[in-house]
């Protein structure tokens, strides 16, 4: 480039830059929405040949303006989209440490947990986020160190967005790939929301912990409660996710303690199914507060189920729990028909598996009923009558070799 178009090249920046500065908010507007419309997708060397290699001086004033404005939303994501330009740039180096000198990560992770943030601002700070994440571990490590994991976790958690929700699970997940130091608090970060409110955070967690669970090699004890809670949601969803996570985790060294946790789900206990009679509520209160309790049964019925038809050892390993005296129990659960379903399902699979589990249970169903359920186990809950559902219920089945365990 010559000297006299050096010169222009300049001067039109120098006017750019003075129009910006002595703008308001509308016409600033325009200047971003026709600076992202003819910049988007340039790389470094391409926006530095727009801006006469004065890039950074624009970059400046974006990164001011946004921080100083992003607590009451003016323009924040055109702002927002604007800087994305330079932190998507390739060969942005230069771009990416100086907006990480001014605090954009802090910033950024900020907007993502005040309340008056809209969902699509929240939406491009994640993205600005994952595009800083994408240079390596040492941003990755920053993000970290800042609290990022925390503050995307409780974005994923609290957004009413699905797409931000996506963005954020991605985000963590990019977070402990290729980042020892702190990819075992991401793999916390998602155990902990587990619990949360939202069935799509549930869902994204539960697939992200399967993903990060070979990165960790091993299962940390505290996913062991909320696993089995989630067992309670009422999304199908979830439920599927829950279950092929406890599938997953049979292979690592948490597997006894959620076999334990598992069975006696198919026997809720008393406090919990007479807290709608404590309560004195009417009847129809009493089967939502009791409705969670029954969903978990028969989830845990269809786990084990599943979990049983993998191997001759976890087959052996539920049967020392004594999961046949809590199926015929939940098999008697008259007001849950699918608990009763999934209960005579995996049943079914106990008694053809073990002769000595056939000969106690016809004991306790008796001939009649055990030649129903024989014949059709999964649509045995129809046939069954309130009597007979009773003393399924009251049974107390112990097998030669299987030690009694006290309720």
């Amino acid at each position: 480039m010559s000297f006299s178009q050096d010169q222009a090249a300049i001067t039109k920046l120098m006017a750019f830059l003075q129009e910006w500065d002595q703008s308001g908010k509308s016409v600033r507007s325009r200047i971003l929405n026709d600076f992202i419309k003819y910049n988007m997708g340039k790389t470094s060397p391409e926006l530095e040949l727009e801006f006469a290699q004065g890039g950074s001086l624009f970059l400046t004033r974006l990164t001011a303006w946004m921080r100083l404005t992003y607590m009451i939303g003016t323009c924040l994501g055109l702002q927002l989209q604007a800087i994305g330009v330079f932190l998507s740039a390739a060969s942005n180096h230069r771009y990416l440490i100086e907006f990480l000198e001014v605090g954009g990560v802090l910033t950024l992770l900020e907007i993502l947990g005040q309340a008056q943030s809209k969902e699509e601002d929240k939406t491009e700070a994640i993205k600005l986020l994952q595009s800083i994440a994408s240079a390596g571990r040492k941003y990755k490590e920053i993000i970290c160190e800042s609290y990022g994991v925390r503050a995307v976790a409780e974005c994923l958690a609290k957004s009413k967005s699905e797409h931000t929700q996506e963005q954020a699970c991605a985000l963590l997940e990019s977070l402990a790939h290729g980042n020892p130091k702190y990819q075992i608090q991401v793999y916390k970060g998602l155990i902990a929301l587990l619990p949360c409110n939202s069935p799509k955070a549930q869902q994204l967690s539960l697939q992200t912990i399967r993903v990060l669970q070979a990165i960790v090699k091993t299962a940390h004890s505290s996913i062991v409660e909320p696993l089995l809670n989630v067992l309670r949601s009422f999304h199908l969803e979830v439920q599927y996710e829950a279950i092929e996570m406890i599938q997953e985790l049979m292979n690592y060294e948490v597997r006894p303690a959620l076999l334990k946790g598992l069975v006696p789900l198919l026997k809720p206990s008393k406090e919990g199914l007479q807290r709608s009679k404590i309560l004195n509520v009417p009847d129809m209160q009493k089967m939502s507060l009791s409705l969670p309790v029954f969903v978990q049964q028969a989830a845990a019925a269809k786990t084990i189920g599943i979990l049983a038809k993998q191997s001759p050892e976890l087959s052996k390993e539920l049967l020392h729990l004594r999961v046949v005296h809590h199926l015929v129990y939940a098999m008697g659960n008259q007001e849950n028909s699918e608990s009763q379903r999934q209960a005579s399902l995996t049943l079914e699979h106990f008694v053809r598996m073990f002769p000595v589990v056939e000969v106690h249970v016809q004991k306790a169903m008796g001939d009649n009923l055990f030649h129903l359920f024989l014949e059709n186990s999964e649509l045995l809950y129809m046939k069954m009558d309130s009597v007979q559902a009773a003393i399924l219920s009251a049974n107390n089945i112990n097998i030669p070799g299987v030690p009694e365990i006290k309720e």
